[in-house]
């Protein structure tokens, strides 16, 4: 209810799939549609979580009206990131206040299916957004198997897979300002080394040095590791009273050196 109530009406046609949730430990699973043919299947991986179960995660999922303007709004370009027809599906990961869920660092998040087709240098892509908000890309690996499109998180909210046929380049600019504003919020003293990593990476795209590039991006979240715990708030609440800085700079630089070495490997 809470995703349509935040997409509007507009999601009228919308539809809600069945979702099997087993969950413990570190691990969850959640099988979309049919339990024998199922269109989705998402996995989650926690470094370190506590309380996770089938409710305390929170976990929906919708086939969206591939036409929703309220949807499309919220994409970073229409015109150039689109819904695949055959997988039009929408995941929340909203978990309830009181369910008790918390986790530290990151997860990796896995959505599998069977209904796109994987190519090499594949434009399929995950986008995150929050409730209602605009999405972004977050995607740190495609792989086969037939699609395997894979995130880190250090935090949730609401998944698509799209094609994304925007420029490499305006994609990483567009990572490289969302962990500038990011490293904003940290405490005073921790900023300047990680904006030091991220000049290097635009230095390092700019000129086509992609190596230098990539060891920035690597630097940048070598660093988010060893200060989280002691210098960077490190842990997520379902209770949303904290904020998980490590964790998120960590998932922001695995999906943008996802997108430089893509730049390497295709050139686009």
């Amino acid at each position: 209810m809470a995703v349509l109530l935040c997409l509007g009406s507009g999601l009228a046609a919308a539809q809600s799939l069945p979702v099997n949730v087993s969950a413990s430990g570190n691990h969850a699973q959640v099988v979309i549609g049919s339990t024998s043919q199922p269109l989705a299947e998402v996995t989650l991986d926690f470094q370190d979580a506590t309380g996770l179960s089938p409710s305390s995660l929170g976990v929906s999922a919708q086939q969206v009206d591939l036409l929703d303007t309220t949807l499309l709004a919220r994409l970073p370009d229409a015109s150039l990131t689109t819904l695949p027809s055959a997988l039009p599906l929408l995941v929340t990961i909203e978990p309830p206040a009181s369910g008790g869920l918390s986790f530290r660092d990151t997860g990796r998040l896995e959505i599998h299916t069977h209904a796109i087709p994987y190519s090499l240098g594949s434009s399929f892509r995950v986008l995150k957004a929050p409730l209602g908000g605009a999405f972004r890309d977050v995607t740190d690996e495609i792989a086969q198997g037939s699609v395997r499109a894979r995130t880190t998180y250090g935090g949730f909210s609401q998944f698509l897979i799209v094609i994304d046929l925007r420029s490499t380049g305006a994609v990483i600019s567009e990572k490289i300002g969302w962990l500038q504003g990011k490293v904003a919020a940290l405490p005073l003293a921790e900023r300047a080394a990680f904006n030091a990593f991220l000049a290097d990476v635009q230095t390092g795209v700019a000129t086509g040095n992609y190596a230098a590039a990539l060891t920035a991006v690597d630097g940048f979240r070598a660093r988010a590791q060893t200060r989280s715990g002691n210098f960077l708030a490190n842990e997520w609440r379902a209770t949303r009273d904290v904020t998980n800085h490590a964790g998120e700079l960590v998932a922001g630089a695995n999906t943008l050196r996802f997108s430089v070495a893509y730049l390497r490997d295709f050139g686009q």
